[in-house]
């Protein structure tokens, strides 16, 4: 549903904060009922690719005032692409702090003569902090990381092939 007051479409909010409209005596708001689409198989039934489709990005709505207040500048006023702005507001303040940490040392090791080692000292640290930790009682795809290299269910490995074969079940 629409609401359109002398020939523009009213929005309830502005770069995240409410709106309030004045009207006046004499005023007409006139409410106008977008239609439904057809259903997506009819529309697209000729094209099966979903290529077309633009990924759209929202902010939740417990989002502080200051985040919202720059993506709204980030999207409307820059025009920076969703898949960007997707990048920029998933990562955390830490996160974005150790971007910065890590590029205003860059120049340092490299002014040391350490820049390649930096890069991939940088590559395992990341590597390393990604790993996570198996809660007790979880058991790795690997048979090698668990406890008497036991395997998951289902593995297949020559053990088993051999035993299948040898008992005719393969």
């Amino acid at each position: 549903m629409k609401l359109v007051f002398r020939g523009n479409v009213l929005h309830d909010t502005k770069n995240g904060d409410d709106l309030l409209l004045q009207l006046h005596d004499g005023d007409s708001v006139i409410v106008a009922i977008k239609p439904k689409p057809p259903a997506k198989h009819i529309l697209n039934s000729f094209d099966d690719d979903d290529d077309g489709e633009d990924i759209k990005i929202e902010l939740t709505e417990p989002t502080s005032r200051w985040k919202r207040r720059l993506f709204f500048i980030l999207r409307d006023k820059l025009k920076l692409p969703d898949m960007l702005l997707m990048a920029i507001f998933s990562l955390g303040i830490k996160i974005w702090a150790a971007i910065v940490v890590w590029f205003i040392l860059a120049p340092v090791a490299n002014r040391f003569g350490v820049g390649p080692l930096y890069i991939i000292g940088t590559g395992f640290l990341i590597i390393f902090y990604n790993l996570g930790h198996r809660q007790p009682g979880d058991v790795s795809a690997y048979s090698v990381f668990n406890e008497d290299f036991r395997e998951l269910p289902g593995t297949l490995n020559a053990d088993r092939l051999d035993r299948d074969i040898r008992l005719g079940q393969f």
